[in-house]
């Protein structure tokens, strides 16, 4: 879709640390900076720059693994997030 993007971050994270606080924290701190960027200084209350969902693989994604999350993301986003 010509409104979205798609990000890959290959990362390690350690045990200790679970997947969703981290990618919390990667969302939350990156949706910040493309506001400053784009000219907002503060009040990002009630604003949304990442959809909701994300994909996590222990060994890698095939394609169709991806394409698959990608349309199930489509309809989650089209029902505000409930199925």
């Amino acid at each position: 879709m010509p409104d979205h993007v798609h990000m890959h971050i290959g990362i390690t994270i350690p045990p200790k640390h679970p997947v969703a606080s981290v990618i919390g924290f990667l969302k939350g701190k990156s949706a910040i900076a493309i506001a400053r960027l784009s000219g907002k200084e503060r009040n990002f209350s009630g604003e949304h720059f990442w959809a909701r969902g994300y994909a996590v693989s222990t060994v890698g994604f095939e394609l169709e693994q991806v394409r698959k999350n990608i349309r199930e993301q489509e309809v989650a986003d089209s029902n505000n997030g409930q199925f």
